[in-house]
């Protein structure tokens, strides 16, 4: 029967006894475990931020008309004179509409399937900024602004002014950040917009959008739905946009399948939308889990050889032990103890220093003009990240111990006490 309360006991004597070896050994699985705390959670924090400065500002499904040309070019219409050679030039192409039929009805519709978080209208029309002498080409964008805050972070990309100041008024404006600055605009300075018509009408800037993308803060801005849909003069079902945001993401496919035959209307999934950027999503979070795995087997293979060392270094110890009646399974378990003890306190230490660097990265000043928002780098304190170095530290220095007590315990005593 194993008397573990010796054995812990004799382990104890053993580490204490050895403190250098000891030391050295816990700090081998401390900095590797906490080095690792501090990759991952660095590498993962910065990946959520890049996908959820696309992501966010990207609906899970984009429902709009498509401008494409005629099903029936005017050619067809001669397909019934067989045998003759028909020639048409100079082909127009016909203007689509670019509302949405039936807006009101399919996001009611889209309000009352339970896989949807939300659907907002919007309206996009081409304008012209003009300011003094200055005129921008660019595009206004009516939406429901509260809405937009729901389901998006365009809250966080407003650098100054609030979506309730637009919300509450009837002439306001959402300057994107690029434009402000060419024009050297700011909240509650007063400029017009022109349609393509030629239609003027003077906003009241209420805020300044900044989405760290500057081909969009160079064009666009915001502003309530009904605004726009004044200044165009159409009615309040004149909607080119509808944005869907889902509970379940894989969701977004096959449902804008199911909206473009049930609709007749044009629906983009996600992942239609941004290809390439998941194609690079996935290689960064590829590389982080590569690097990741690769630490913990570097750090691995250092704790092997350290509590190899401290193993062999106890060779009298072993032989003491197998003489005073110990079996080579006792003698096992002892050594097998002192691994676990070091992995448990390394691994709790090194969990704690990869949590403090973590804090220090998380609270170090992060400043970019094109993100005014963020300012400390991004840190992911994800609990499955410690709960994977722990058990690692515990594995390792289990599997590091394991190796070579496995062989000490086969070691015949006598050869040992005499040196041979």
């Amino acid at each position: 029967m194993i008397n573990w309360k010796v054995i812990l006991g004799i382990a104890k004597i053993h580490l204490v006894t050895k403190l250098k070896s000891t030391v050295t050994a816990t700090l081998g699985v401390t900095f590797g475990i906490g080095a690792y705390i501090t990759l991952v959670s660095f590498m993962t924090g910065l990946n959520k931020m890049l996908d959820d400065l696309v992501l966010n500002q990207t609906p899970h499904i984009h429902i709009y008309n498509e401008i494409e040309p005629s099903e029936k070019q005017p050619v067809a219409l001669y397909d019934d004179f067989t045998g003759a050679f028909n020639v048409v030039h100079s082909i127009k192409p016909k203007q689509g509409q670019l509302k949405i039929h039936n807006a009101l009805p399919i996001l009611n519709y889209l309000k009352e399937n339970e896989n949807v978080k939300g659907a907002t209208p919007q309206l996009r029309a081409q304008i012209f900024y003009l300011s003094g002498s200055i005129e921008l080409g660019g595009n206004l964008v009516g939406v429901d602004i509260m809405e937009e805050v729901r389901l998006s972070n365009i809250r966080d990309n407003i650098v100054d002014g609030t979506p309730e100041a637009l919300k509450n008024s009837e002439n306001g404006i959402l300057l994107g950040a690029g434009l402000a600055s060419k024009m050297s605009l700011s909240i509650g300075d007063r400029l017009q917009i022109s349609t393509v018509s030629g239609d003027i009408f003077p906003l009241k800037i209420v805020g300044i959008y900044q989405s760290g993308i500057a081909e969009i803060d160079n064009i666009q801005s915001f502003a309530n739905l009904k605004t726009v849909q004044r200044i165009l003069g159409e009615a309040e079902n004149f909607v080119t946009d509808i944005n869907i945001k889902l509970f379940d993401i894989a969701e977004a496919e096959p449902m804008s399948y199911r909206l473009e035959q049930q609709f007749d209307i044009k629906a983009t999934d996600i992942n239609e939308a941004n290809a390439q950027f998941e194609t690079g999503s996935n290689i960064r979070n590829l590389i982080t889990y590569a690097v990741s795995i690769t630490l913990l087997v570097v750090a691995g293979f250092g704790i092997y050889n350290i509590l190899n060392m401290l193993i062999y270094e106890k060779m009298k110890d072993i032989a003491i032990l197998k003489a005073t009646g110990f079996s080579g399974n006792d003698v096992q378990y002892i050594f097998m103890s002192q691994a676990v003890i070091i992995g448990f306190v390394g691994g709790l230490i090194g969990l704690g220093i990869g949590f403090v660097l973590s804090l220090l990265i998380d609270n170090a000043p992060f400043e970019t003009e094109a993100l005014p928002t963020i300012t400390t780098y991004p840190v992911n304190y994800k609990l499955g990240y410690y709960v994977i170095g722990f058990v690692f530290a515990l594995l390792s220095t289990g599997v590091a111990g394991y190796l070579p007590s496995n062989k000490a315990k086969r070691i015949d005593p006598v050869r040992i006490i005499r040196g041979t």
